[in-house]
C-alpha cells in the first residue's frame, strides 16, 4: 500500500496500544479525535492514522506526549452517531507503518506522514521454520486457554487458519501484557523475535496461573483474620479522604483570602468552595468544581502594571523596532498620548490592516514593551465556533474558558495588551458566530461586565488595550469594523525594503543562523537586487526568508572552512539561482489597442496590461483572461461608452467583433478600477489611434464618462514607477490620497487629475 505525499487524520491513543488484525469500537471521547474521525469520514479515505504514547505516565502528569515512531493505520468501517450525541467508530486495523512527520496545531498532533512498515525476516527463518513456530505459538495458546482464561475458545478458532503474523498480532491484544512488552511486540520488524517474546509472555502467564490454586487456599485461610485488617484500612482510607478534602478547602481559603477581588466576586467563589464539600469525591462533578474554582482563584481580578505611556519612548521603540511607516508611527503615538491624558478610558479598538509581513505583529508588541504592558497573542484565524471567544458552559466534562479569559490568566494582569490576531479571518458556523462574540469584548460600552459561558462571573475588560490586524477589511463583519479605527500599513516601498534589509534583517539572520559580518557581507547592490529579483511582497516576510537562505549557504561554507562568503549582484545567481521575477516595462512603441492600467494585488501594487482587437464577426464582445464579474462589468459599460462618442457608425459594430484580453490568463483578476483603461483600449482600437506607451491610467468609468475613485493607490503608483511609466491618470477624487503618499514614490512621475474620460483619451492617445 503506497503513502506518500498523503497527511492522514491521526487518533491518539494515550494509555493503551493497538495491533493490526483486529476490529476496534471505538467511543469518541474529545473534539481532536472527532476532528480526525470526521475529516477521514468526510474526504473519503476514511483511513486514520492510530499513535501511541511512549510514556503515558509523564502525559498524566502534564508534560506533552511523546509519540511513538511506529503507528498502525486503520480504516474507518462505521460511522454513527448514537444516543445523547455521543459519536462512535468501528475500524479495522491494517497494518504497522513508519511515522515520517508529525503535523501538529496549537502543539497538538492532528496529522501525520507515513512510510510502510518492513516486517524482516532473518536469513535462517525459512518456510519450515515459520511453520514450526506457528504451530508453537497455536499450543502454547491452547494451553493458556485450557489452564488460565476459557473464554478465549472463540480467539483460537478465529486465528487457527492465519499467518503467523496475523497471530501474532491478534494474541497480542488478548494476553494481558505490560507496556514495555506490548511496545516492543508493535515495535519490532523482525517476525521470529515478535513470535519469541508472545511465547515468552503466554508462558509465563501460564506458570503464574499454575500457583493459582494455592494462593486461593492461602487466602482463604487468612480471610478471617484480614477482614478485620482491611475493615479498618477502609475506615483509615476514609478519614484521610476526608482529612484531604478538608485540606482542599483550607487551601482554597487560604488563596481566597489572598485573592485581589471584589466583594461579590469572592463570595460567589466561596459559594462554589461550600458547594464542592457537598460533592461526592467519586462523582466526575467533583472535578468539574474543582477546575471552575482553580480557574477563578487564578484570574487576576485586581491585579494590574502600572502603564507608562510616554510618547517619546514609544517613539523611540517603533523607530528603533521597525523603518518607515512614518504616518502609521505618528497615529500610534497620537493614540498614546490621547490614553496619557484620558487614562484610557474608553479608548477606541486600532485595527492594523495591510498585507502579510508588514510588521503588524510587531507594532503591537513594540507597543506592549514601550508602555510597560503585559502582551498577549490571540490568533483568530479560522475560528468559528463562539465558545472560543466566550468559552463553553460548564454542562460537561472537559469545559473550559474562551481565549479572552485565557489570555488575562496568561498575563496574569487584569489590564494587558491583547493582539487579537488576523480579525478578518473570524467565521460562523452552526456553533455560533464568533465575530458577534468580538463585539462585547470590543465595546467599551461592554466590555466593563464581560461575560464568559465558563466563569459567569463579570470580568472587566475596560482596562485592557486591544489592538486588532487584519490583512483586508472586507470580510470584517460590519458590526464589528465599527467598533475599530482603522490604520492601514499599505506596504513599504524598495528604498524602505532596502533600509530594512540592511539595518534590521541581515543582522538578525546572522545571529539565529549562528553567524557574524566575518562569515557573511551582502553589499549594497545585492542587496537591491534580491529585493527586486527574488521577491514580490508588499511587506519583508519573503525578504527575511531569503536573507536566510543567503545565510543557510554562508553557514555550510563556515562549516566546510572555506572562508567568508561575500554576495555580489554577479554571484548572487549561484547562491539563489535564476531570478524568479522581472518587473514588467513600459511598451517599447506606440501601439492601437494596448493600455497599460494599474492594479492591486495582496502583495502589493502591479501593472496590468489590456489588449483589444478588431476583427469581422457579428458584432460579438469576446473577454478573456479570467476576468471577475465587476471587470466584465466595466468592459460593458466602457464598450457602451465608447460606442456613444466614437465617428464609427452601427454597421461598423454589427459587423465587427471586439475581443478584450488581459494577459496572464491563468491568473484571476477583478476589481473596480480598471474601467478607464478598457475604455482607453477599445477607444484606441475602434478609432485605430495609437497610445503612447509611457503612459498608465486607473480609475473606474461610468456610463456618462465620468471617472470614479478608486484604492490602493500608493501601491499603484509605486508599480508605474518600477514599471518605467512617466505619466499617470488618477481620479481627482483621489487627489486628498496622493497628497499623503511619500514623495519619494511621486518623484518621476507626471501624475494627472482626471474626471472625466475625454481628459485621458486626449492625453493618452497619439493623434
Amino acid at each position: 500500500m503506497e503513502y506518500e505525499n498523503i497527511i492522514y487524520p491521526v487518533v491518539v491513543f494515550p494509555e493503551q496500544c493497538i495491533f493490526p488484525s483486529t476490529y476496534i469500537n471505538l467511543t469518541i471521547t474529545d473534539e481532536l479525535m472527532l476532528r480526525a474521525v470526521r475529516e477521514a469520514v468526510d474526504g473519503g479515505m476514511r483511513k486514520v492514522v492510530l499513535a501511541f504514547v511512549t510514556e503515558p505516565e509523564e502525559s498524566l502528569l502534564g508534560a506533552k506526549p511523546e509519540l511513538m515512531d511506529v503507528a498502525v493505520i486503520a480504516e474507518i468501517k462505521q460511522y454513527v452517531k448514537g444516543n445523547r450525541g455521543i459519536e462512535r467508530a468501528l475500524m479495522q486495523t491494517i497494518s504497522r507503518v513508519s511515522v515520517e512527520s508529525w503535523q501538529t496545531e496549537d502543539d497538538e498532533v492532528i496529522g501525520a506522514k507515513i512510510l510502510p512498515f518492513e516486517t524482516t525476516r532473518k536469513k535462517g527463518f525459512t518456510e519450515i521454520a515459520e511453520r514450526a513456530v506457528r504451530m508453537e505459538i497455536l499450543d502454547t495458546f491452547k494451553n493458556y486457554i485450557r489452564e488460565v482464561a476459557t473464554d478465549n475458545q472463540p480467539v483460537y478458532q478465529e486465528i487457527y487458519r492465519k499467518s503467523l503474523e496475523e497471530i501474532v498480532d491478534r494474541l497480542s491484544m488478548v494476553i494481558p501484557m505490560d507496556r514495555e512488552t506490548t511496545i516492543s511486540i508493535l515495535d519490532e520488524h523482525d517476525l521470529e523475535t515478535r513470535a519469541k517474546i508472545l511465547d515468552t509472555e503466554i508462558e509465563t502467564m501460564i506458570a503464574v496461573f499454575g500457583y493459582r490454586d494455592d494462593f486461593k487456599s492461602s487466602v482463604q485461610r487468612d480471610v478471617e483474620n484480614a477482614h478485620k485488617e482491611k475493615f479498618l484500612r477502609m475506615q483509615l482510607n476514609t478519614i484521610m479522604e476526608m482529612l484531604d478534602e478538608t485540606n482542599d478547602k483550607n487551601d482554597y481559603e487560604t488563596r481566597l483570602q489572598k485573592l485581589d477581588a471584589s466583594d461579590e466576586i469572592k463570595d460567589a467563589i466561596r459559594e462554589e468552595i461550600d458547594r464542592l464539600e457537598s460533592i461526592p469525591s467519586s462523582s466526575s462533578e467533583e472535578r468539574v468544581s474543582r477546575d471552575y474554582i482553580e480557574t477563578l482563584l487564578s484570574l487576576p481580578w485586581n491585579a494590574k502594571t502600572e502603564d507608562h505611556y510616554d510618547v517619546d519612548k514609544v517613539k523611540k521603540q517603533l523607530d528603533k523596532d521597525h523603518y518607515g511607516l512614518e504616518k502609521v508611527k505618528e497615529r500610534i503615538i497620537e493614540f498614546i498620548a490621547v490614553r496619557s491624558l484620558n487614562g484610557g478610558a474608553e479608548a477606541p479598538i486600532i485595527c492594523l490592516v495591510g498585507p502579510p509581513g508588514t510588521g503588524k505583529t510587531s507594532i503591537a508588541r513594540s507597543v506592549a514593551t514601550a508602555i510597560n504592558k503585559k502582551y498577549v497573542r490571540i490568533g483568530l484565524g479560522g475560528v468559528r465556533d463562539e465558545a472560543e471567544i466566550r468559552g463553553h458552559r460548564r454542562t460537561y466534562i472537559g469545559a473550559m474558558p474562551g481565549r479572552i479569559i485565557k489570555a488575562l490568566k496568561e498575563a496574569k494582569v487584569s489590564n494587558p495588551l491583547i493582539l487579537l490576531d488576523e480579525i478578518d479571518k473570524v467565521g460562523a458556523d452552526y456553533k455560533g458566530d464568533a465575530s458577534a462574540s468580538l463585539l462585547e469584548v470590543l465595546d467599551p460600552e461592554q466590555n466593563k461586565t464581560f461575560s464568559d459561558h465558563y466563569v459567569e462571573l463579570p470580568v472587566d475588560l475596560s482596562e485592557v488595550l486591544f489592538i486588532c490586524t487584519a490583512n483586508t477589511t472586507d470580510t470584517i463583519d460590519g458590526p464589528l469594523l465599527d467598533r475599530m479605527e482603522i490604520i492601514d500599513l499599505s506596504g513599504y516601498t524598495e528604498n524602505e525594503k532596502y533600509h530594512i534589509g540592511k539595518d534590521y534583517l541581515i543582522s538578525k539572520q546572522l545571529e539565529k543562523n549562528g553567524l557574524t559580518k566575518k562569515d557573511l557581507s551582502i553589499n549594497s547592490k545585492a542587496l537591491k537586487d534580491i529585493i527586486s529579483y527574488y521577491t514580490r511582497e508588499s511587506g519583508v516576510r519573503e525578504l527575511d526568508r531569503t536573507i536566510s537562505k543567503v545565510c543557510r549557504k554562508a553557514a555550510l561554507k563556515r562549516i566546510k572552512d572555506e572562508g567568508k562568503m561575500t554576495v555580489t549582484s554577479k554571484n548572487l545567481e549561484d547562491i539563489l539561482g535564476v531570478r524568479k521575477y522581472t518587473n514588467q516595462k513600459a511598451n517599447k512603441k506606440a501601439d492601437v489597442g494596448i493600455v497599460r492600467g494599474l492594479a492591486w494585488t495582496q502583495v502589493g501594487g502591479d501593472t496590468l496590461e489590456i489588449e483589444v482587437n478588431i476583427m469581422p464577426g457579428d458584432g460579438e464582445l469576446i473577454i478573456t483572461g479570467q476576468l471577475g464579474d465587476v471587470m466584465k462589468e466595466s468592459a460593458r459599460i466602457a464598450l457602451s461608452y465608447v460606442r456613444s462618442i466614437s465617428s464609427r457608425d452601427s454597421e461598423f459594430f454589427a459587423k465587427n467583433d471586439i475581443h478584450i484580453h488581459v494577459p496572464e490568463g491563468a491568473v484571476p483578476k477583478d476589481g473596480p478600477s480598471a474601467g478607464v483603461t478598457m475604455t482607453t483600449a477599445l477607444y484606441s482600437a475602434i478609432e485605430g489611434i495609437k497610445v503612447d506607451p509611457k503612459v498608465a491610467m486607473t480609475g473606474e468609468v461610468t456610463l456618462r464618462g465620468n471617472v470614479l475613485a478608486i484604492g490602493g493607490l500608493k501601491e499603484k503608483l509605486l508599480a508605474a514607477k518600477m514599471a518605467g511609466i512617466k505619466k499617470v491618470f488618477v481620479p481627482e477624487e483621489n487627489i486628498p490620497e496622493v497628497s499623503e503618499i511619500e514623495d519619494e514614490i511621486k518623484e518621476g512621475l507626471e501624475i494627472i487629475y482626471v474626471s472625466d474620460v475625454k481628459t485621458i483619451l486626449e492625453g493618452a492617445l497619439i493623434r
